[in-house]
Formats: structure tokens, C-alpha cells, sequence
């Protein structure tokens, strides 16, 4: 129970943060004391970073900025995620709340209401919006950004800091982070570029978790039950013996198996049908079980199915049918079998789904809906799952802890086990959750452990220059000031701390100087030129009166040099202002001023500067290609070519930009053009490059080859610049994406891609986002001829946004 002190403070506090209590009133469940704090810190106008265990309810904070942004009605938020299935579900949780009035959603592919009050969207678009100066960013007071630890990524994670950084003062950010061993570090440099911040660190699951290890047929807990952190000895001496076999098992229970199906005998690894009627005996699910691989998840869907599972009643069976029966009525019936629906659908019924990337969107959709309503137990997913998608599950199994990572089979890491284990425990439902690690031969129970001790992982920025990045910032601030910028990046931060404070500084003085400036203008003349002769001139009196010892000829050349200095003094226009001494005082300030800060930008230079010195190598290979000009002075500006590629996103920005300059594209159809922004696109998984494949015929090929001879002329130069370059040309998917836009059946495309629908339908909607930029920036027959290709590809599966 509190004492007194501790309840006068806290009815103190809720006095200060009238609406803080207000929020936390309306709210199901009471708010934990690191909700609480976040709520007041953007009450009280800060910034906030929240790093939070998954499950914890960050987002509560992000949904109380909402609650801010719509008490005012000249005030908007928007909210952003790493992916568009994450906005999907978010955009219908405020519409819940908000009312379809007024929420919107930008994705890309999607436009929903996007003048909305609210308005969620992926991180992409936010920083599109922001270069192009969009006026929707007017009136907006509040930016969320969910899973902001996404800012590791290395393929996508400079977005996350160009928006950060680039966000208008004005703004206050709410940061939601998974639990990171370097928080505050981050919320550091947060404040750093974006002022005032307030770091909130919890590492309290609201719902505990126990932790089991799947072996011999039995629940193993991982840790004594007399320590946290001992790991339990039964499991050690169960793991030195494990490998000369032995049987053992439970009782059958669980009321959905099928009845009259032969019990396995338990040596070693239960197989799935075992493993989740063993989780339904002791009343574990729903359960999601991590399968790093979409093949993986698919057979072991299948194998359930085989043994004859059934989780679901009658009632439920029923409600599932009618919720996949309104989910999917956009579908084509002739596309239904293809798609695999019925067995899907069935599936579904008895209770269990596959959840990865191959899996067409609307069918994700709906294994998340259900699975949510209690509907689905028992889901096989990759760890795509676990970045943040509102799935909770009472047990979450790992059949293995180790994961392909496109080279090789490595471990998981303590960050990847605490966000897959992070989904067991449902708050409000259950007392606790289970992590359950699936025995194999070989596991080391410390190392399962040590897995499941350390609960942090580090975030280090992944942040580089882009073309686009480098004019886009040219065009608004000019090429020293973009360098100064990049020095305030999270990378350059971690690379030496000391350095963004330093950028920071001149920026400030920067703003200081350009004061002094307009304050000591004289209407006579140009009186920075006066000031700089006399403080030519006292620097030169200074040193006469020190250096006393010199030569007869040394002050002979000074009182010369002092004596012209006074003659240009006298003949200055400015030299006869009313007001020149007043002048000369902002004058004197300004030099002063202007000495520490040449001092500081020689002390940035002098540092790292890996960040400025990559976009310094992109601009040189911008300006040898006519993007980039400068002025006699040798600053930098846009050429018509440059402001060209301000509107082209993407890892080949440049070879894009440059093969509209060259007209490249110009003989093209849109099926062709469609075929050849899938293969600017596309990156195909390992193993899928090799071999030969079939491309449509006509102008494509030559538009083709000629992009790839500019693709290794464009790779050339970066090379010579000392830049990494992209990789090349990935033409696999070019026949299916033709075959596509001609409006060929669907059976036919998938067979043609070899790929599942879930993976076409992403490709597609990328090929889409490229079209739609080309038709922005496009001169003449091939915007419009970019528009068509993307009206072709935007039919049947693609079309459905399953929002």
C-alpha cells in the first residue's frame, strides 16, 4: 500500500496532468507506471521515447498523442509502422475509435481519407511527404513511430532517421521501441536533433512468462523453480543422456483429436499433432509455433491436417465461415482454386493457419482476425509474425533456435528469442505466458538459457546517403548545410557522439550569423566587407603590440600594411554611416561568432565523417552527371536533371533517373514498361537468379539490354568514386509481370513466376510504387504510358488492399 507522501505525489501529479488522468479513466485496464509517465511527458510537451517488452502496451503512449492531436481541432497526428500490414491494422483500430472520418491511411499502393486528422502510414511515406514539402503536413503536431528499433535495418533503416531528423520542430515525436540495451544512447541523440526527449525504459512484462523446454513429451521448465536464472537440473541431466534414446509419455487428452488416432510413442521430438494436443491437454493454447521457413509452416499446416485435428466447435466452425465468407467476396471465383482456398478455408475450421510472407495478404488478413477472436489455436508462422502485428497467443513454441539467413544457418539471437517469446501472453486473458523450446539433438539447455536471460539487444543505425537523400537535401539547404545534416545522423552519432552536438552548435550559429548579418546591414554599402577590413586591421594592431621584438623591416612592412588598410577604412561608403559604430558592434559579434564556428566545422572534418564523406562521393558522381551543378562560388544547386530525381525513390534511384534522361523506355507498351519496373524491383530469394527464363520479346529486350549496359556504366562510376553500387538487373520476374499486365489468368502468372501469390502480389505493388513514380516525373507519351501500365497491374489480387 502506498504511504501518504507517495499518494499526496500522485494526486499532485494527476492535478499537473489533468488530461493524463482523464486518458487513463477511459482506459480498460489500469495504466502502468511507464504508460503513466509517457502520457505526461507529451502532456507536458516533451518528446518521448518508450522502450518497452513486446506485449507491454507502448503503444497506449502513441494512442494518448492521438488523444492530444484531436482536442485540438487545428492540431493532426499521424502514426507510423515499418510495414503496410501494420498500418492495415492499426488504420482499423482508430477507426474504431475515431470514427472513418476521421482516420486515413497511406501506404503506397493505398489512399484512404489521407487529409484525415489521423492518418497511419508507413514510414516511406512519411519521409516522401517531407521532401516533397507536402502541404498534409501542415497543422501536424504529433508523429508516432511504432517500432522504431526498425531503424536497425539495414536494407530500409535510414528512413526512420531521415524522419527524425527532417520532422519540423514543431513536431513531437513519439518513439516506440522494442526493449533495447542502448535506449538511452538513442534517446540521446533523439534529443540531441529534436530537443527535449524523455527516455522511458520498462523491462516488466505485464503478463510473466514461464519458460519450458518440449522434450520427451513433456513440459520441462527451463529454470529451477527456486532461481531465475539456474538453469533446472532435471533439463542438464535430461540433456547428457538425451542422445542414448528412452521413451516415455502422458495420458491422451485433448477433446478436438481425432478420435481413435494411434497415440506416438514419445522418443525424443514429438511430432506437431503430439506437440499441440500435449498444449491443449494442459490448456496452453492458442498457440503460435515460429518455423523459420514458409515450406516448414506449410507441410507442418498439412501434417496437423493429416492426423486428423479439430480445435473447433460447431458455433466456432460457423462464425469462421461467415468471417472468411465476407473477407474474401472480392475474390474472382475462377481464382479460387489457385489460391488454394478451399483447403485453406478448411483448415481454417479446424483451427489451425499458416502465417508467412507467400501468403496472399487478404489471407493473412483473416488468419489474424481469427486468431485474435480465439477462433484459430493453433498458427505455424515465420518470425515476419512477430514485428509487431497484434497477435498474442497464450504459448509460443520454437521448433528450432536457429534460422537460414540467406547464406547460412545461423543462431538466433537473445533480441530475435525475446521478440518471438514476446507474443506468449495475453494481457487481461492470461496469468501468464509460455515460451516452449522444442527439443533437439544438440541443444545446450545454458545456451537456451542464456537465450531467454538477456532480454536486450543493441540498436546500431544502418544509416548511408542515397542520390535521392543527397538532392533532396541539396535543393533545400545547399551542399554544406546537407553535410552538417548528415553529421546530426544516428550513424555519425554512434560513430563519435561529440560530433552531433558540434553539427548542432553550427547549425545554431549558423542562424546566430545570419542575425548579425541583417543587423549590421547599412543602406550605404556593403558593411560585412567594412567589418572585415577593420577587423583585418585591429588583428594586425594586436600583433604589432605583442611582437615588439621585430625587425626594423618586419614593422616597417606592418605600419605599411596598417596605414592601406586605414586608406580602404576612409574610402569605405559605409565608413561615413550615421550609425556605423552600432553596426560595428553586430559586426564584431558576428566575426567573433564566425571564428568558434570555422573552428568547430574544422574540428567535424577532422573527426570521422564517414556519413558526410559518402555523400561527398555521391555528389561528385551527381555532378559528372550533369544532376548536380555549382555556382562560381562552388556551392551546389540542382540542374532541370537533378530536380528530376527528387521525386524517385528507391536503391536505383539513379539508374532509374538516368534512363528517363536517355529516353530508354520511350518504344515501350505499358506491359512492357510494367515487365521492366518489375525487374528494376524485383530481388529474387537465393537460388532463384539461376538458370535461364523466359523474357517478352519485342522492345522489352532492347529496352532491356540497354538498361543493363547503363546499369554497369552507372557501376563503373560509383566504383571509381569509391561507392558500393547495386545489384544488378533481376529480370526473372519480367515474364509473369507481362504476362500479367496483358490481363493473362492468374493460374498461368503464378505458373509462369513459380512463386506463391502472397510473393507476386508484393512484387506487383512494388513494380506499382516504381509506375507511379515514373509517371510523376516522366516527360510526354511515357507518363502516360507508365499510368496504363500501372492500371494493368493493379487488377484482380493486386487490386485488393484487404484494408
Amino acid at each position: 500500500m502506498p504511504s501518504p507522501a507517495e499518494m499526496y505525489a500522485e494526486a499532485r501529479a494527476q492535478r499537473q496532468h489533468p488530461i493524463t488522468a482523464e486518458f487513463a479513466a477511459e482506459q480498460r485496464f489500469e495504466l502502468d507506471p511507464f504508460q503513466v509517465a509517457g502520457c505526461r511527458a507529451l502532456e507536458g510537451g516533451s518528446s518521448v521515447l518508450v522502450a518497452a517488452p513486446t506485449g507491454a502496451g507502448k503503444t497506449i503512449v502513441g494512442e494518448f498523442a492521438i488523444h492530444l492531436a484531436m482536442r485540438s481541432p487545428a492540431d493532426k497526428a499521424f502514426y507510423t509502422t515499418p510495414m503496410k500490414a501494420l498500418s492495415n491494422q492499426k488504420f482499423r483500430e482508430l477507426q474504431d475509435v475515431y470514427g472513418p472520418e476521421n482516420v486515413g491511411l497511406l501506404t503506397g499502393d493505398t489512399n484512404i481519407n489521407g487529409d484525415a486528422r489521423v492518418v497511419v502510414m508507413t514510414t516511406e511515406v512519411l519521409r516522401n511527404m517531407i521532401y516533397a514539402g507536402s502541404r498534409a503536413l501542415d497543422g501536424l503536431r504529433y508523429v508516432v513511430m511504432d517500432e522504431v528499433h526498425y531503424l536497425a535495418d539495414r536494407f530500409r533503416g535510414a528512413v526512420w532517421e531521415e524522419v527524425i531528423i527532417h520532422l519540423p520542430e514543431s513536431v513531437r515525436l513519439i518513439g516506440l521501441s522494442a526493449t533495447v540495451s542502448n535506449a538511452e544512447e538513442f534517446g540521446d541523440w533523439i534529443g540531441t536533433v529534436r530537443g527535449d526527449t524523455e527516455v522511458i525504459v520498462s523491462e516488466t512484462r505485464p503478463v510473466p512468462l514461464e519458460q519450458h523446454v518440449l522434450a520427451k513429451g513433456e513440459l520441462i521448465p527451463l529454470f529451477d523453480e527456486h532461481s531465475v536464472s539456474e538453469v533446472n537440473r532435471e533439463l542438464l541431466r535430461l540433456g547428457r543422456g538425451f542422445s542414448s534414446g528412452g521413451s516415455g509419455g502422458r495420458g491422451q487428452g485433448g477433446r478436438g483429436r481425432h478420435r481413435g488416432a494411434p497415440r506416438p510413442r514419445f522418443a525424443g521430438r514429438l511430432d506437431r499433432a503430439a506437440a499441440i494436443d500435449l498444449l491443449e491437454h494442459r490448456n496452453l493454447l492458442p498457440a503460435i509455433f515460429f518455423i523459420f521457413s514458409r515450406v516448414g509452416c506449410e507441410q507442418a499446416v498439412e501434417q496437423a491436417r493429416r492426423s486428423g485435428i479439430r480445435l473447433t466447435s460447431r458455433e466456432e466452425r460457423e462464425q469462421i465461415r461467415e468471417i472468411v465468407r465476407q473477407r474474401t467476396a472480392t475474390l474472382q471465383d475462377e481464382d479460387l482454386g489457385v489460391l488454394g482456398f478451399f483447403e485453406w478455408s478448411d483448415n481454417l475450421e479446424r483451427g489451425i493457419a499458416a502465417h508467412h510472407a507467400g501468403i496472399l495478404p487478404v489471407f493473412k488478413e483473416v488468419v489474424e482476425e481469427l486468431f485474435q477472436k480465439k477462433l484459430v489455436k493453433v498458427v505455424f508462422a515465420t518470425e515476419t509474425l512477430a514485428l509487431g502485428i497484434n497477435m498474442p497467443a497464450r504459448t509460443v513454441v520454437l521448433e528450432k533456435l536457429e534460422k537460414f539467413n540467406g547464406e547460412a544457418r545461423v543462431p538466433i539471437t537473445s533480441g530475435e528469442y525475446t521478440q518471438l517469446t514476446g507474443r506468449a501472453g495475453r494481457r487481461g486473458i492470461d496469468v501468464e505466458g509460455h515460451a516452449v523450446v522444442h527439443w533437439t539433438e544438440g541443444v545446450d539447455p545454458e545456451a537456451v538459457a542464456s537465450l531467454a536471460s538477456r532480454r536486450t539487444y543493441p540498436l546500431n543505425s544502418s544509416f548511408r546517403p542515397t542520390y535521392n537523400m543527397a538532392v533532396n537535401l541539396i535543393d533545400q539547404f545547399g551542399q554544406e548545410p546537407a553535410r552538417e545534416i548528415l553529421e546530426s545522423s544516428f550513424a555519425q552519432f554512434q560513430a563519435d557522439r561529440a560530433v552531433v552536438g558540434l553539427a548542432r552548435e553550427v547549425r545554431r550559429a549558423e542562424e546566430s550569423l545570419a542575425g548579425y548579418l541583417a543587423s549590421m546591414t547599412c543602406h550605404l554599402g556593403d558593411f560585412a566587407e567594412y567589418a572585415g577590413i577593420r577587423r583585418e586591421l585591429t588583428d594586425l594592431e594586436k600583433k604589432a603590440r605583442r611582437d615588439v621584438t621585430a625587425s626594423k623591416a618586419r614593422q616597417e612592412q606592418r605600419r605599411q600594411q596598417m596605414a592601406k588598410l586605414k586608406k580602404r577604412l576612409q574610402r569605405h561608403p559605409c565608413h561615413q554611416c550615421a550609425e556605423r559604430e552600432q553596426h560595428a558592434r553586430w559586426g564584431e559579434r558576428y566575426y567573433r561568432l564566425k571564428r568558434t564556428t570555422d573552428k568547430q566545422r574544422r574540428e567535424i572534418t577532422s573527426r570521422t565523417g564517414t556519413v558526410a564523406r559518402q555523400f561527398d562521393r555521391i555528389v561528385d558522381v551527381l555532378a559528372a552527371l550533369d544532376y548536380v551543378g555549382f555556382d562560381g562560388d562552388g556551392s551546389a544547386s540542382l540542374t532541370d536533371t537533378g530536380r528530376t530525381m527528387k521525386r524517385i525513390y528507391g536503391d536505383r534511384d539513379l539508374l532509374v533517373a538516368e534512363s528517363l534522361r536517355r529516353g530508354l523506355w520511350r518504344e515501350l507498351d505499358p506491359a512492357s514498361l510494367a515487365a521492366l519496373a518489375c525487374s528494376l524491383v524485383y530481388e529474387p530469394r537465393r537460388g532463384e537468379q539461376g538458370g535461364d527464363f523466359a523474357l517478352p520479346r519485342g522492345p522489352f529486350r532492347e529496352a532491356l539490354d540497354a538498361t543493363e549496359r547503363l546499369w554497369a556504366e552507372l557501376d563503373d562510376l560509383e566504383q571509381d568514386h569509391r561507392l558500393p553500387g547495386t545489384a544488378p538487373i533481376a529480370p526473372g520476374l519480367a515474364q509473369a509481370m507481362h504476362l500479367w499486365a496483358r490481363g493473362v489468368i492468374l493460374d498461368r502468372v503464378l505458373g509462369t513466376a513459380d512463386m506463391a501469390a502472397g510473393d507476386f502480389v508484393r512484387w506487383a505493388k512494388q513494380t506499382i510504387d516504381l509506375l507511379d513514380q515514373i509517371s510523376i516525373v516522366a516527360e510526354g507519351d511515357l507518363g502516360r504510358t507508365a499510368r496504363r501500365a500501372l492500371d494493368a497491374v493493379r487488377r484482380g489480387i493486386v487490386a485488393y488492399s484487404g484494408v
